[in-house]
């Protein structure tokens, strides 16, 4: 019998693992990321990124089937369903390995035929080591189809300490072993190989695991009629998510290898980047109340308006503590991004603080408003953001072809951020007022009266800007810690709530009682 049981402290401890993952992943990327550009040089740096994108692209075959692995899982888990789960098991090992062999023969095409992909973008030389990282990468991606299928299997079985400390160790040992190799002199293919190496090892590692430790089992016969059907109804609004993502996220980098060259590209790197880590401290908030929101769907599920009054609070309070963050984070990226990116990155990449700024700041709309993502899957009203998305997307494709061509990295970060604002701060707005049931209005009195508190920190980054000479690091750190302490105090007197204040007091009064309760002892 298939062992379905759970450790009660995977959910918890995965979720700590979770947000360290994202701590070390910053931290690393903060640290490692100049030490790779001086090593690689600019423009090999932006064929590394250019090529990366590309390949990237082909990720979308996927078409979200991953996310439907547990849906299936978990209806088969209730009835105790052994073989059904055996034989799902070997359904998506059948699916992946077509999808992978499918990404092997896109991939190997357009490893033999780049001049397709950048016209005349790249240099002789550039095409040479191009063809060599699409070669790597295309098989990594190849093998990662089916290898994702046991990355499933063991999400399923709810296994995070696994998961989350074998990604910890990915994420540390990865820059480890490219660093030395980075200062032999070996230049991207060593930092691809070494990439494509550990990704092979921990796809090993995962397989080992289900076989091994889960008493997984794949039977390839027996599937229940009308399943892939199911399947591809299911991931079909997840198929153009992904394809939205790749979009704006992705195409820019191309485009600018093909019409600018890889210098360009490196410039956008160093930009989306920044604008990487930022996203990454709104979606660590907002995870934590994905289960409140069915939570209260269900519980509201015969009265509407009280659900809608229920969700909106949350909507609210969530969106205010995301915007606590964001807002230092954003503000401080346009008192002391310039200063920052010249020691960071190194000379050259002035332009990529406003790439930072066109792609971080419209998204601020997005992020403090992202579990309204989570409560139109909740009430299946989904489809329509996906269409939605797939709009602007393809308006932000025709935008940075022509503006990529004419501004360079500039260029295309502004069409990104047009896409953004229009589609996030005006479409989606209207769509969670009018169908969701959200109190918009209400959400946006909340951010503007908040914003009270950084009048008094805006005026000091203002003064920084005009009257303080950046020469040194040490200077750039004292000015932002001064900043980051006048942003704390106020909004702490003109911003923040009684909620948000016991947050960020919570942690030292259970400190305090803790102390005392040991001195007691």
């Amino acid at each position: 019998m298939l062992k379905l049981r759970r450790k009660p402290n995977q959910l918890f401890v995965g979720s700590i693992l979770s947000y360290v993952q994202m701590a070390l992943g910053v931290i690393i990327g903060l640290l490692y990321t100049p030490i790779m550009i001086r090593l690689l040089g600019k423009s090999e740096y932006g064929l590394y990124n250019t090529i990366s994108s590309t390949i990237s692209m082909l990720s979308v075959l996927s078409l979200g089937f991953n996310s439907s692995y547990i849906r299936y899982y978990s209806k088969y888990k209730k009835n105790e369903d052994s073989e059904s789960i055996y034989r799902l098991n070997g359904l998506f090992i059948i699916i992946f390995s077509v999808i992978g062999l499918i990404a092997l023969v896109c991939g190997l095409f357009f490893t033999f035929n780049l001049k397709l992909v950048f016209d005349e973008g790249l240099s002789a030389s550039e095409y040479k080591t191009a063809t060599i990282l699409m070669l790597l990468l295309t098989i990594n991606l190849s093998f990662s189809f089916p290898m994702s299928v046991f990355q499933s299997i063991i999400s399923a079985h709810e296994r995070f300490i696994f998961l989350k400390t074998l990604g910890m160790i990915k994420t540390i040992l990865s820059p480890l072993v490219t660093l030395p190799l980075l200062l032999m002199g070996y230049k991207s293919i060593a930092m691809v190989a070494v990439t494509v190496s550990i990704h092979l090892i921990t796809d090993v590692i995962f397989c080992f695991y289900v076989i091994a430790v889960l008493k997984n089992r794949f039977v390839f016969s027996g599937f229940e009629p009308g399943i892939m059907r199911s399947l591809f109804t299911y991931t079909s609004f997840i198929a153009i998510n992904m394809i939205v993502d790749q979009i704006n996220w992705s195409v820019d980098k191309l485009l600018l290898g093909r019409f600018r060259g890889t210098e360009v590209v490196a410039i956008y790197a160093v930009g989306f980047s920044l604008h990487s880590y930022y996203n990454m401290f709104s979606k660590a908030v907002s995870g934590v109340f994905t289960p409140r929101v069915h939570k209260i769907i269900n519980q509201y599920s015969d009265n509407l308006d009280d659900r809608n009054n229920e969700l909106t609070r949350l909507f609210t309070k969530v969106g205010r503590v995301q915007y606590l963050i964001l807002a230092l984070i954003g503000s401080g990226l346009i008192f002391f991004g310039k200063p920052f990116i010249g020691f960071w990155a190194g000379k050259g990449y002035g332009e990529s603080y406003y790439v930072a700024l066109l792609l971080t700041l419209p998204s601020t709309i997005a992020l403090i408003q992202n579990l309204g993502i989570e409560i139109q899957r909740a009430e299946n009203k989904h489809q329509f953001r996906s269409i939605a998305y797939l709009i602007m997307a393809f308006i932000n494709l025709g935008m940075s072809i022509v503006l990529c061509q004419l501004y360079g990295a500039v260029g295309a970060a502004f069409g990104t951020a047009f896409a953004l604002i229009v589609a996030n701060g005006f479409i989606m707005n209207i769509y969670y007022h009018k169908k969701c049931g959200l109190d918009v209005v209400l959400f946006w009195k909340n951010i503007i009266m908040m914003s009270r508190g950084l009048i008094i920190p805006a005026a000091i980054g203002v003064g920084m800007m005009y009257f303080v000479d950046y020469h040194s690091v040490l200077v750039l750190l004292v000015c932002i810690a001064i900043y980051s302490l006048s942003y704390g105090f106020s909004m702490w007197k003109l911003g923040m709530n009684e909620y948000e204040k016991d947050l960020i007091l919570k942690p030292f009064k259970m400190l305090k009682t803790r102390s005392r309760a040991r001195r007691l002892k």
